[in-house]
């Protein structure tokens, strides 16, 4: 299956798109907090990164969901730095920047897009980018060098969900696998956690300028992702309700269709010991209690985990 990134990297025409994205570096409005800051000129917003993109680690994984990481895993570029910085991120040290020695090392387009052929080179069966919303200048910019050395795998956009839709809209074609995550339907666990209060309305803009990009996902005849939205929900200790809006939203504003991994391995990590409502993991009943919302909403394609052995760590 030809890319549909492969023509506008070969032909050049995807000039216009990077020039586009490099010009918003000079005043950042690549993302919802649009801070202004001139990354061209070393200046760092939010995200503390300026021009050049930072990767924390790169290579196969195989704890993504199983349509991204068939038999040889996901090509994952964890990229250091994050525009939204959940109090209770699992990857703190690389998303907030707590120690510089542990957040990565700034790389140029080239090495972008040696790494992407690299991973191609393993034999995963994407190239899945992890936190990608602050670097999308970057990763436009890589592309065409790596095209040039033969890349043709499905790129993945795996991200918060906390989007400009004119940013994705610089992706359309390019991008063949959308996976953000939908992480708070009310306004104020969104401004608590992330300091983001209008992190919902942008989360459900920007999944539905995915789902209008590739549409709901499909898979090949091993059942690996090749094109489509993957939608991830983690579940948060005591914010069930909020869980069950965010299904409805998806069944009814999305598709019933839509690929869903309604997660539950959510864990106090970073600074979630100093919010107690969220300083647990959740119960097996509070897991069981979401599917049942998912089945209640109508979405028919979950991420069906070993529930025996989820449900039975979630009881310890």
């Amino acid at each position: 299956m030809t890319r549909t990134y492969v023509d506008p990297c070969s032909s050049g025409l995807i000039g216009h798109r990077i020039q586009t994205a490099w010009q918003t570096l000079s005043s950042c409005r690549l993302c919802p907090r649009r801070c202004k800051k001139n990354r061209l000129a070393g200046e760092a917003g939010y995200c503390r990164t300026a021009d050049r993109a930072v990767v924390a680690s790169y290579g196969p994984h195989f704890g993504e969901e199983a349509a991204l990481v068939g038999s040889h895993g996901s090509g994952t570029i964890f990229f250091g730095h994050c525009n939204l910085g959940c109090v209770f991120c699992q990857n703190y040290d690389i998303s907030h920047g707590v120690d510089d020695d542990a957040v990565g090392e700034e790389v140029t387009p080239l090495q972008l897009a040696e790494i992407m052929v690299e991973l191609q080179e393993m034999g995963c069966h994407n190239i899945n980018f992890v936190t990608p919303t602050h670097v999308v200048p970057q990763i436009l910019k890589a592309l065409p060098l790596a095209v040039a050395r033969g890349l043709h795998l499905p790129l993945v956009y795996n991200s918060s969900g906390y989007e400009e839709v004119e940013t994705l809209q610089l992706l359309d074609g390019i991008i063949d696998i959308y996976m953000p995550d939908f992480k708070f339907w009310r306004p104020a666990s969104a401004a608590r956690y992330c300091g983001a209060r209008h992190y919902p309305q942008q989360a459900i803009k920007a999944i539905e300028e995915m789902q209008r990009q590739v549409g709901s996902l499909t898979l090949d005849r091993k059942g690996v992702a090749e094109r489509g939205l993957l939608l991830r929900h983690l579940i948060m200790p005591g914010c069930l309700e909020e869980t069950r809006q965010i299904l409805r939203f998806i069944a009814r504003k999305i598709s019933p269709a839509t690929y869903v991994n309604i997660m539950g391995q959510y864990h106090p990590c970073g600074l979630a010991h100093a919010f107690p409502e969220i300083d647990r993991q959740i119960t097996a009943e509070e897991y069981e209690q979401a599917l049942h919302y998912a089945e209640e909403a109508g979405l028919t394609r979950t991420e069906q985990p070993d529930l025996s052995m989820l449900l039975a760590r979630l009881k310890r």
